[in-house]
């Protein structure tokens, strides 16, 4: 059996980055990765993903539960792991993904009301792990990014590159409710805690990196 390493942040946190730099920064140590991101836009497994984001079900996220919702990215993850990195994971290798069941916990849980979040999380772990499978991560590492931070970062990524916002970037009341579900989730379940801002301003991407870093080697 291999290792999961998952980098978890809300829209705008620097995941995308930090996937980027993990496995180069451990490779450097001498530990060779396999990289994986959710969800695989390239690949049939996300088309109900890809109409939910669209806002073919409803213009707004909480137009589709928070249960039918998850299924759509677990059935997407169930696909990635069966065809695309199952084998190397379970012939021990190390795999660092960006995003996973993790941000169904975020972004499900913040449908819901408080008293309902832990009942949820139980639910979204057994149906995962235990039901469909796919392995529990060793260790999720959280970019904690302030919605006003992320929002300005997000808005400078569109402007640049013509991009636009799908119906959870769009939501800026969703995502404050995104990272109120996070900081809940996050420690109901154990994940480490990155701070990525420091007085309004986003912390720089190597202070990160190096966070990051230091975070996945523990335990090794």
């Amino acid at each position: 059996m291999g290792k999961l390493i998952v980098i978890e942040g809300l829209d705008g946190s620097g995941k995308s980055t930090q996937l980027e730099l993990l496995p180069k920064n451990l490779k450097e140590k001498g530990i060779d990765t396999k990289s994986v991101s959710f969800p695989c836009y390239e690949d049939d497994s996300s088309a109900l993903i890809k109409m939910y984001l669209a806002g073919q079900f409803g213009s707004k996220p909480g137009d589709v539960n928070a249960y039918a919702a998850s299924c759509f990215y677990a059935c997407d993850r169930y696909a990635s792991f069966k065809k695309d990195w199952g084998k190397y994971y379970l012939d021990g290798g190390v795999i660092v993904s960006g995003r996973y069941t993790t941000s169904n916990a975020v972004h499900q849980c913040s449908k819901l009301p408080k008293e309902q979040w832990a009942d949820f999380l139980s639910w979204l772990y057994d149906f995962e792990y235990n039901k469909l499978g796919i392995p529990k991560p060793d260790k999720v590492i959280f970019l904690d990014m302030p919605t006003e931070v992320s929002q300005k970062l997000l808005d400078n990524r569109y402007s640049s590159d013509g991009g636009h916002k799908d119906i959870h970037e769009q939501d800026v009341e969703y995502l404050n409710r995104c990272r109120e579900a996070a900081i809940f989730t996050a420690e109901y379940s154990g994940w480490v805690k990155i701070p990525c801002a420091k007085d309004g301003s986003p912390r720089s991407i190597d202070e990160i990196a190096a966070d990051v870093l230091i975070e996945a080697l523990k335990g090794d």
